[in-house]
C-alpha cells in the first residue's frame, strides 16, 4: 500500500525540528530515510507512524489520513520496529510476538487459534520458533530485534515502518536481518545510519539535513559524491563490490586542505553498472 508524507512540520520546545518534509513510498518498496545525525530522520519516521504529531501536513496510508484514525485502526495499517530494543521483563518470545494482534483484538478479547496461528507464522518467518518459550530479555541483540520484527509482522499490516533496525547489531545479524526486511515484500520505510546499507537495499532514498529534505530518488542518484561532500563532510565514491558486484559506496575524511564545500570531479559521480 501507497505512503504519502506532505508538508510535515515540526516543533519541539519551541525548535522546528521538521520542515516542509515530504517523501512517497509505492506499493512494496522499501524507502531509506538517511542524513547525519539530528538531521530529522527520526522526526520523520515517527511523524508516520504517530509518535509525534506534526504541526502541520499530512500523512496518508493509502487514501487514509492515519493521524485522523483512532490507535487501533493505525495499528492495522503500520507496524513499527523501533531502534532501541525494548526489554518485556518476564514475557517469552511468544508473548511479545503475540502484543502484535492487540490491534485486531477487542479490549476485553482473549486469543484465538487463529492468533495463535499468526504469531506461530510471523516467529516461523523470522527463524525464531526455537525460542519460542525463551525469556526475550535472555536473547542476543539480533535475536531481539528478530523477534521484534516477528511482532510487527503479526500484525498483519501492509506497511512496516523501522527506526535504525540494526543499532548495536554485530555486521552479520545486521546483514541477516536486512536480508529478512528486503524479502517482506512490505511497503516499507527506515530510518539507516550506514549509507552502504541504504544503497544497497533501498529502492529510494530521502536524504535530510536540518529537519528538511536534500533530495529523493534512487540511491546513486541522492549519494552524489557532492552531496556526501555537502551534508556529510566525507568524501565519496562508487565502486562495484567484488563479492555482489553491486554498486558499493566508499568514503573518507575530507583532505583538511580541501575548502569545506569542496567541489567533486564530475566524472567521480558515476556509479558501475550492477
Amino acid at each position: 500500500m501507497r505512503v504519502t508524507a506532505s508538508d510535515l512540520r515540526v516543533t519541539i520546545d519551541g525548535h522546528v525540528i521538521l520542515d516542509d518534509a515530504a517523501l512517497t513510498a509505492e506499493t512494496g518498496a522499501v524507502i531509506g530515510l538517511v542524513g547525519p545525525n539530528g538531521s530529522g530522520k527520526s522526526t520523520l519516521l515517527r511523524s508516520i507512524y504517530r509518535a509525534i504529531r506534526p504541526d502541520r501536513g499530512a500523512v496518508l496510508i493509502g487514501q487514509t489520513d492515519v493521524w485522523r484514525l483512532p490507535a487501533r485502526k493505525a495499528g492495522r495499517l503500520r507496524a513499527v520496529v523501533t531502534q532501541d530494543q525494548e526489554l518485556h521483563n518476564d514475557f517469552s518470545v511468544q508473548d511479545v510476538v503475540a502484543l502484535g494482534r492487540a490491534p485486531h483484538q477487542g479490549l476485553l478479547d482473549r486469543e484465538t487459534a487463529d492468533d495463535r496461528e499468526v504469531v506461530a507464522g510471523a516467529l516461523e518467518r523470522v527463524g525464531m520458533t526455537w525460542a519460542r518459550s525463551r525469556l526475550f530479555t535472555t536473547l542476543s541483540g539480533g535475536e531481539r530485534q528478530r523477534v521484534l520484527l516477528a511482532r510487527a509482522l503479526a500484525q498483519q499490516t501492509p506497511v512496516l515502518l523501522l527506526d535504525e533496525p540494526t543499532n548495536h547489531l554485530d555486521i552479520g545479524a545486521q546483514l541477516e536481518l536486512l536480508d529478512l526486511v528486503r524479502d517482506l515484500g512490505l511497503t516499507t520505510i527506515c530510518a539507516l545510519h550506514d549509507l552502504d546499507h541504504a544503497l544497497a537495499y533501498c529502492d529510494e532514498l530521502v536524504l535530510l539535513r536540518g529537519g528538511r529534505v536534500v533530495a529523493a530518488g534512487g540511491p546513486v542518484d541522492v549519494l552524489t559524491p557532492q552531496r556526501l561532500t555537502d551534508v556529510f563532510g566525507v568524501r565519496g565514491a562508487f565502486t562495484t563490490h567484488p563479492l555482489t558486484g553491486r554498486p558499493h559506496l566508499v568514503v573518507a575524511a575530507l583532505n583538511p586542505a580541501d575548502p569545506p564545500n569542496r567541489r567533486v570531479d564530475a566524472d567521480s559521480t558515476a556509479a558501475p553498472t550492477a
